[in-house]
């Protein structure tokens, strides 16, 4: 290799010749030798390729492992520092090393814009100090933001948006990160605990349940950045001509859409009996412009097959591709209308193992993207 002719090009024209490659082929190019791997992971080749189209990839988050005993805690340490994602478009997984983080564990939880915001223990401390990082795994630069205690990372759900704007949130409290060095903390009297919290645009939705011990009743809620600051942050979102919307599903989840839409996803109840069956799963859009409901899809009946026997189910995605997991079913299924491979699909090879139920987000892989 030492002999090769391409050694003896000047920097400037490998960055040309690598430039007109798609990020894909640019990532490949990367695992051929050092050489190139130095090239590619350069500032200045990375401002070569600004205009580089992301790749729209499904990131797994690894399973919870907080739980384990510290004597079992080294052996998911090293299984763990991968970020293993799924691309549609190729239909293969793929794995970013995060080795270059200085944190033991590190744990995935969210992604916007080509950066993936994730848990790690600090190094230096006992258990007790989480900070959340967040990183580009492609150039493999990252930045530490103020610490919190572990409590946040358990119990808190991390949203982010194109603003690079962070909130977790919890039933009670609401914290804040622009970029000013600390966290604002705000109150967030939420009545149940916040089932799958998104953040569009500066708005944050949540569904809630407000029934009763024995009987579930999910509401929609939704709360501005700005409001926040007040004492009632949450408005619940109820419109006379939804009718029982919320009550044909059980188990429902948000899930961020494209645009200004969510959507809705959960089992469709077969019947309004206490404990009903479901005969699918069923994907709902909300438009936030007109706030109106629409079927986006329904799961086909030999998929759901294979869900039937599963009281839980994972939903997880964004825009038009969403995931679901169940226990022992062992691969993933795709809800993707946008595909030429078929609105719903199998996903195989799903990496780790545990109990089948996976996690995860949509990651928008960018080299331009900077921490």
């Amino acid at each position: 290799m030492d002999e090769s002719p391409i050694y003896n090009l000047p920097q400037e024209t490998l960055y040309q010749i690598f430039s007109s490659l798609p990020l894909r082929q640019i990532m490949i190019c990367r695992s051929v030798c050092k050489l190139f791997n130095q090239l590619l992971t350069s500032p200045c080749f990375v401002d070569h390729v600004f205009t580089r189209s992301p790749l729209n990839l499904i990131a797994l988050r690894p399973p919870h492992h907080h739980h384990h005993h510290h004597s079992h805690s080294n052996r998911h340490l090293s299984s763990h520092s991968y970020l293993h994602v799924f691309d549609p478009d190729q239909n293969q997984w793929l794995k970013f090393n995060l080795d270059f983080l200085p944190f033991r564990s590190p744990h995935p939880v969210a992604s916007s814009l080509g950066l993936v915001y994730l848990w790690g223990d600090s190094p230096d401390s006992a258990d007790s100090n989480k900070s959340l990082v967040v990183c580009n795994p492609l150039t493999r630069r990252f930045r530490v933001l103020p610490q919190l205690g572990s409590a946040w990372s358990r119990h808190g759900s991390v949203l982010v948006d194109t603003a690079s704007r962070v909130i977790v949130l919890t039933e009670l409290v609401a914290l804040y990160f622009t970029g000013a060095h600390q966290w604002l903390s705000f109150s967030s009297n939420l009545p149940s605990k916040p089932r799958s919290p998104i953040l569009v645009s500066d708005s944050v939705y949540a569904l809630c349940d407000v029934g009763s011990p024995w009987r579930s009743q999910w509401k929609l809620f939704s709360c501005t950045i700005t409001q926040l600051k007040s004492s009632k942050p949450w408005t619940r979102l109820e419109r006379h001509e939804w009718g029982d919307v919320f009550d044909i599903l059980k188990r429902p989840r948000l899930v961020r859409g494209t645009g200004n839409r969510i959507l809705m996803v959960g089992g469709l109840k077969s019947s309004f009996s206490l404990n009903p069956s479901c005969s699918t799963i069923l994907i709902l859009r909300l438009d936030l412009d007109s706030m109106e409901w629409d079927e986006a899809g329904r799961m086909p009946l030999d998929m759901f097959g294979c869900f039937q026997e599963s009281s839980k189910f994972k939903v997880f995605g964004g825009g038009d591709r969403v995931c679901f997991s169940a226990k022992r079913i062992g691969r993933l299924a795709l809800w993707d209308p946008c595909s030429g491979k078929g609105e719903w699909r199998w996903i195989d090879g799903v990496p780790g193992s545990g109990d089948g139920l996976s996690r995860g987000f949509v990651f928008e892989a960018r080299l331009t993207a900077l921490p």
